[in-house]
């Protein structure tokens, strides 16, 4: 047995003493190491022998697979190297030849602008809210003072599910019931509700079957329509510049008493009127208004002692003003020449 591993060995050495390139390296480990190999053969053969002469020929064909797998990776990495140091003296590099350009990401421009209002109001002290699209009816409406009749509930108008009972939310504003019902009328609110909402809309450049809104709630003790204008004023200038400035205009909400409409002076002309605030010099960006007793009621609140206010705004339509895109379909098609219209300085 000694006497077939030492001529086993003295084969491979001579053998890997005159290789010359990888192939052949490989050869020589497949010839001798593989399963059909001399040492695999001479491994087998250990069976008919006894338990010493198994220790003893074990050990020696184990040192001999070390042995020859060493030198071989030994010469491996030589002839590595060589092929590497001549493919650096042949190929040559053209530093002066033009690079291939890549394409660089950009934020999504929507999530952008529901992130830069998030990062503003919680530097004010409010908490960012999730909630479920899949809604119930008293959530979605019951509880925000829209009762059986009233035109919001109508089915062209909301995504129903079963029975009228279980709807796509057509609005944020459940996650703010739902947050209040959790204070249990005895703890203030401040939050932010970011997401997307659900209405049957025909597509088009101004409307969307799937549209987000960013609703905000804020509940506490002598709360006033002046707060809801500060609050207002600050995310204003945030998105559209210090010069902005803002107004409130009388409107009707169902969950809001008093209710109001609110604009953002023209960043376009400056007031003195153009197409896109269409010669007002104003444009209106959003609903708001203090919470309805009824709302604060329905939700565990005393209207005697808690007040409230609660403005939203519809993501798209923010952006679209801030980025100057005309069609809101811009944000989930999936043409990239549409991304490509703008530039990554406009979102950083």
């Amino acid at each position: 047995m000694k006497e077939k591993v030492n001529s086993i060995q003295n084969e491979i050495e001579q053998e890997l003493n005159k290789v010359t390139d990888l192939k052949e390296l490989n050869d020589i480990r497949t010839r001798y190491l593989g399963k059909k190999g001399p040492i695999a053969e001479l491994s087998s053969s250990l069976a008919s022998l006894s338990i010493e002469e198994k220790k003893e020929f074990g050990a020696i064909l184990n040192n001999l697979k070390t042995s020859v797998n060493s030198k071989i990776d030994s010469i491996k990495n030589k002839l590595e190297m060589e092929e590497l140091n001549k493919k650096l003296e042949s190929e040559k590099i053209d530093i002066s030849l033009p690079a291939t350009k890549i394409p660089v990401g950009a934020p999504n421009i929507l999530e952008r602008v529901v992130e830069e209002i998030e990062e503003l109001l919680m530097s004010m002290g409010y908490d960012v809210v999730d909630g479920p699209e899949i809604e119930e009816d008293k959530f979605n409406f019951e509880m925000l003072n829209i009762p059986k009749g009233h035109p919001a509930r109508d089915a062209q108008d909301t995504f129903y599910i079963e029975d009228e009972k279980i709807l796509l939310r057509s609005q944020t504003s459940p996650v703010q019931a739902r947050t209040m019902l959790k204070g249990e009328g005895k703890t203030p609110i401040r939050m932010i509700c970011p997401g997307k909402t659900y209405r049957r809309d025909d597509d088009d450049a101004t409307h969307s079957h799937q549209f987000m809104q960013i609703e905000g709630l804020l509940v506490d003790k002598d709360i006033s329509l002046s707060d809801l204008k500060g609050t207002f004023d600050v995310i204003a200038k945030k998105l559209f510049g210090e010069d902005c400035k803002t107004r409130f205009r009388p409107s009707y909400y169902q969950f809001t008493e008093p209710s109001v409409e609110t604009d953002i002076s023209c960043f376009a002309c400056k007031g003195t009127g153009c197409s896109l605030c269409k010669n007002t010099g104003w444009i209106t960006v959003s609903g708001a208004g203090m919470v309805h007793p009824n709302v604060l009621r329905n939700c565990g609140y005393d209207p005697e002692v808690w007040s409230g206010f609660a403005f939203g705004f519809g993501a798209e339509r923010l952006a679209m003003l801030k980025y100057g895109i005309n069609d809101i379909r811009a944000f989930y098609q999936t043409d990239l020449r549409e991304v490509n219209t703008f530039d990554r300085k406009d979102v950083d």
